[in-house]
């Protein structure tokens, strides 16, 4: 499995409740695909949306936006966590 960040520069009409709503619908489709999107950024005023999402490959991370509400990223790149030191998971 695979971390990324998806990266939506512009999504017209953003709204917490919207990004929300879509979040959530990602979250009813994922399973199939074997994704995991774990946590979700926003900024209302200009429309971008920043997806961590898990996933076995970019496609299947895609597949998930496209059959859930159909707003793909402009951009899907894969990361890697970062430790500060003293703030370790676990």
């Amino acid at each position: 499995m695979t971390l990324f960040m998806d990266v939506h520069n512009k999504v017209e009409g953003l709204t917490a409740d919207a990004v929300a709503g879509a979040h959530a619908k990602d979250l009813e489709v994922q399973g199939e695909y074997g994704v995991d999107y774990k946590q979700y950024w926003f900024d209302e005023d200009s429309g971008k949306v920043f997806c961590l999402v898990e996933a076995p490959d970019a496609a299947a991370a895609e597949r998930v936006h496209r059959e859930a509400h159909g707003l793909l990223a402009d951009q899907l790149i894969p990361v890697q966590e970062g430790v500060v030191p003293g703030h370790e998971h676990g």
